[in-house]
């Protein structure tokens, strides 16, 4: 690695070093940085535990427990300057512990790390945003044989790279990362590389095709759910046809929500329907962030006359860690509950129909200004 000059036009060689020779620790250090910085390890992790020691039985604990953006337990096993000789049994004995982890467990386990950080976060809550979901009942944890397994260390023995490549041919998830510190004057920094799979060989790996009991099972519990909710939305467009003529062409899904355009292209109405809630919202996702902020803030900037014309307070969700933002109204309930759909139902027909009156001209007033934009720019180029 090298410093570029810029003075001299010139580079100049860092300091390789080591851990041990930097006083950094496995746990004290390396385990933090990555607990603080997971992305470190390309891409997007939850951490949900650190020394988790769950197993039954054992005293052993993990470094760091995770879970990535499809749900999936992600091991995370530390080793400072050399991995030593036993690292990959003893990935492979935590991988076999943790998939008995249910859901519960998962948000169990997760609750108990955000108490000792500081009281105040829900672990649902959390989880359903970072899997960018509607509702913590519509999330899978943990599904079958879906663990991963994440080594790292600044060197690899032969014995550990050799087995980790041969139980790659058997669909097994893991990687290997490896972490170089490097040093110039009081400077020191920290190279983190993926070196099995190779990242070009990653893109090529075919996903685990066995299905496990749960798995079977989650597939039949998908399936029943997707009949409640389709024969829940034909119902709603049965009810709302006369009153809503932007879904009269709109057929019943087994999706969460039932999308119709609102004149401008990226922020359509949806009705959503979970097992906690019934919900109408206007959603703000044209692609890009910069964008849909705008347009949420020039709404927001009218609030009090859309929430005048609607005849209620709305929920105004800017989403300002996330690309899209919201405006909504919701009820508590469970929709696919017999002795809750109509009065659900009701109050969703009845919040669309003073959602579309109330967003009407704002939203005509929006698509003036993006056609007049996209013209500018079309002139300009």
């Amino acid at each position: 690695m090298f410093r570029i000059n810029k003075t001299e036009n010139s580079i100049e060689p860092l300091k390789c070093q080591t851990f041990a020779d930097l006083g950094f620790r496995e746990r004290q250090h390396l385990q933090e940085w990555i607990a603080k910085e997971p992305s470190c390890l390309g891409e997007e992790l939850l951490i949900i535990q650190k020394e988790f020691a769950g197993f039954s039985d054992t005293n052993e604990r993990l470094d760091l427990l995770a879970i990535d953006k499809q749900g999936a337990l992600v091991l995370i096993e530390n080793k400072l300057d050399d991995t030593g000789r036993d690292v990959t049994w003893q990935a492979l004995k935590y991988a076999s512990y943790c998939s008995s982890l249910s859901k519960e467990n998962i948000r169990s386990i997760f609750q108990e790390y955000l108490d000792r950080k500081g009281p105040g976060e829900d672990a649902k809550k959390v989880l359903v945003e970072f899997l960018d979901a509607d509702d913590y009942e519509e999330i899978a944890l943990n599904k079958g044989l879906t663990q991963r397994i994440i080594l790292i260390a600044a060197n690899f023995r032969k014995e550990v790279t050799s087995t980790i490549l041969w139980l790659l041919n058997f669909r097994m998830r893991i990687q290997c990362f490896r972490v170089t510190p490097w040093r110039s004057g009081d400077e020191v920094f920290l190279d983190v590389d993926q070196i099995i799979p190779t990242k070009d060989a990653e893109a090529y790996m075919i996903g685990l095709a066995a299905k496990s009991l749960d798995e079977v099972e989650a597939a039949a519990e998908e399936k029943n759910r997707n009949r409640e909710r389709r024969k829940f939305w034909a119902e709603l467009l049965e009810l709302a046809g006369p009153k809503i003529t932007r879904y009269a062409n709109i057929s019943p899904s087994t999706t969460s929500d039932l999308v119709a355009g609102s004149g401008v292209r990226g922020v359509p109405f949806k009705f959503v329907a979970s097992r906690s809630y019934g919900r109408v919202e206007l959603y703000i996702d044209r692609g890009d962030k910069e964008e849909n902020k705008e347009i949420f803030n020039e709404l927001q900037s009218q609030r009090s006359s859309i929430e005048a014309i609607f005849k209620g307070p709305l929920t105004w969700e800017r989403l300002d860690d996330r690309r899209a933002s919201r405006i909504k109204t919701e009820l508590a309930g469970d929709p696919f509950d017999d002795a809750q759909r109509q009065a659900l139902m009701s109050f969703m027909i009845d919040a669309m129909v003073r959602f579309e009156n109330a967003l009407k001209e704002p939203l005509a007033r929006i698509q003036v200004r993006l056609r007049a934009k996209s013209a500018d720019e079309e002139l300009s180029q």
